[in-house]
């Protein structure tokens, strides 16, 4: 396998699991987030419209980490800047 192989299964490889690993965390964040979410509505009915609102806030923050993996996965694998390197070091 040559170099350029060696790199393109490495960035494949690191693209997934940045994936994998950028999904769920997040998951298991938000699961956790939503449960003490409808725990403090069901102690405080009366506060529901903040805790509701907190809660959503809370949860697009949490839900950006995978997005930021995902771009990171598409840089990975569309336009990889060590394709670069090798290329302009003339390495097969």
């Amino acid at each position: 396998m040559d170099n350029i192989t060696t790199v393109a299964v490495v960035s494949i490889i690191a693209a997934s699991a940045t994936i994998t690993i950028g999904t769920i965390a997040p998951a298991i964040a938000e699961m956790m987030a939503l449960m003490k979410g409808l725990e403090a509505v069901a102690q405080q009915p009366d506060a529901s419209n903040t805790l509701s609102r907190n809660l959503f806030v809370g949860i697009a923050m949490i839900e950006s980490l995978a997005i930021y993996c995902l771009v990171i996965s598409i840089i990975l694998i569309f336009t990889n800047p060590f394709w670069n390197y090798m290329i302009s070091q003339g390495v097969k």
